[in-house]
């Protein structure tokens, strides 16, 4: 007579259940670098909106006032034509974290820092 042994078991071995959790780790934290990703690319393109909507007032108010300098231009002299949605310049906030006022007394306005770290080397010297 021969035993019925069943060859099959039906449950899951340590590697297989180690591997499984590393698989979901890694697509966990690669779904938050790219989150994280998104963020800063979101930062720049709000800054990048910001910076757009200041120059459209800088022309508009530029077109009504066609005897004023770009220099000469205070924030103040904006303000009535941003949009609706801005009671104020806006700040930039960088990647770091710090604000950025932006310059409105150059056409097109700049932000008043230089990224690069040196101010000749034509990176981030727009309106210099």
């Amino acid at each position: 007579m021969k035993a019925n042994i069943s060859t099959h078991n039906r449950g899951v071995t340590l590697i297989e259940l180690t591997i499984v959790i590393g698989i979901l780790i890694l697509l966990a934290s690669s779904t938050t670098i790219g989150f994280n990703i998104y963020q800063d690319w979101k930062k720049g393109l709000d800054a990048g909106e910001q910076i757009k909507a200041v120059y459209q007032a800088q022309k508009l108010y530029l077109a009504d006032n066609p005897t004023v300098t770009v220099d000469s231009i205070t924030a103040d002299n904006l303000l009535e034509y941003l949009p609706d949605n801005m009671d104020a310049i806006p700040v930039i906030t960088g990647l770091d974290g710090a604000n950025y006022e932006i310059n409105v007394n150059v056409s097109p306005p700049t932000i008043d820092t230089d990224f690069s770290g040196t101010p000749d080397d034509s990176l981030w010297d727009a309106g210099k």
